[in-house]
């Protein structure tokens, strides 16, 4: 179907909205935001609000709920915007610390390990069918990538005096998130048990799922993607009830693993072994206790995927 919505003004857009049911209590602040944030944005955190089609049709009309008002999608928006910035607070410190859980691990064994197929998992370094590049090699392609890309003065001093390639401990520098968990996951299975049970987890492969979601969850935080209420498409495993405490109020429940507050309750759980002294889970839990609770009850911390009395959790006192 071809696309033939006009363009509008932010004015016009305002009116649109107003037509359409939607409150607006002041007008030139409404339209700062409409200039600054942009309606598409914007859309997502109003939503919720519109109402909702007929049983035998699925999806939202373009009319909002009674009783809506701007601030409401706004006051989502903002709660959105520090949600983003106390995840990425988190990730920054469980990223650092993993690299180097597997610079150690792996450096011990080799300096340049990360170039090294026996170092690895068997899956992890076959070749593809028909020659095809493995999951390794696809790796260093990527890899070499960040060492070209990077503007690091230590990545160039170190070049021009020694050459590549960097050792792991100084490689490790340059990885994003996505390069680290996908580096981990093709580790051998002793190596990936080893640092999995640093943080509790006996099962390096369920660690590993953990790392493959928290990128996914970093990926939508450094893009500012809406997060509160996101179903996760890349969803971890869960072990068994005697070895996460709290985390096991998520087994046998795809509902709950499926949204956002398990994720940052791995987050907590991860902090605690490489911050125990930070305060971030105080942070994070007045920020959710915060929410802001529309008058209607339209939007709530159900569909975050936080379940009753989680605050009273061990996790997060």
């Amino acid at each position: 179907m071809p696309y033939d919505r006009p363009w509008l003004s932010f004015e016009d857009q305002l009116q649109q909205l107003e037509e359409r049911g939607l409150g607006v209590t002041d007008r030139a602040s409404a339209v700062s935001y409409l200039d600054r944030v942009g309606y598409y944005r914007l859309s997502g955190y109003w939503y919720p609000f519109r109402e909702n089609q007929t049983e035998q049709v699925l999806g939202k009309k373009d009319s909002f709920i009674p009783g809506t008002r701007f601030s409401d999608a706004l006051n989502l928006y903002v709660f959105d915007k520090k949600l983003r910035l106390l995840v990425l607070d988190a990730l920054e410190r469980i990223e650092v610390a993993i690299r180097v859980d597997i610079a150690h691990r792996l450096g011990e064994r080799d300096t340049f390990a990360y170039q090294h197929p026996q170092c690895f998992d068997g899956k992890f370094t076959q070749r593809g069918r028909n020659g095809e590049p493995g999951s390794h090699e696809k790796w260093l392609i990527h890899y070499d990538r960040l060492v070209d890309r990077s503007k690091e003065t230590f990545i160039k001093h170190y070049k021009s005096k020694h050459g590549l390639p960097l050792p792991i401990w100084v490689a490790i520098e340059v990885w994003d998130f996505g390069a680290m968990s996908i580096l981990f996951a093709g580790m051998k299975r002793t190596d990936r048990d080893w640092i999995g049970a640093k943080y509790g987890v006996a099962d390096g492969r369920v660690f590993a799922s953990w790392l493959r979601s928290l990128n996914y969850i970093r990926n939508l935080c450094a893009h500012h993607s809406r997060l509160w209420n996101r179903n996760v498409v890349d969803q971890a495993r869960f072990p068994d009830v005697l070895t996460v405490g709290d985390l096991a109020h998520f087994i046998q429940h795809p509902h709950l693993i499926a949204r956002p507050f398990a994720y940052f309750c791995i987050l907590q759980w991860l902090m605690r072994e490489i911050s125990p002294n930070s305060h971030w889970h105080q942070r994070f839990k007045e920020h959710l206790l915060g929410f802001p609770e529309d008058g209607q009850g339209t939007c709530s911390l159900v569909q975050m995927g936080c379940p009753p009395q989680w605050e009273n959790w061990g996790l997060w006192k």
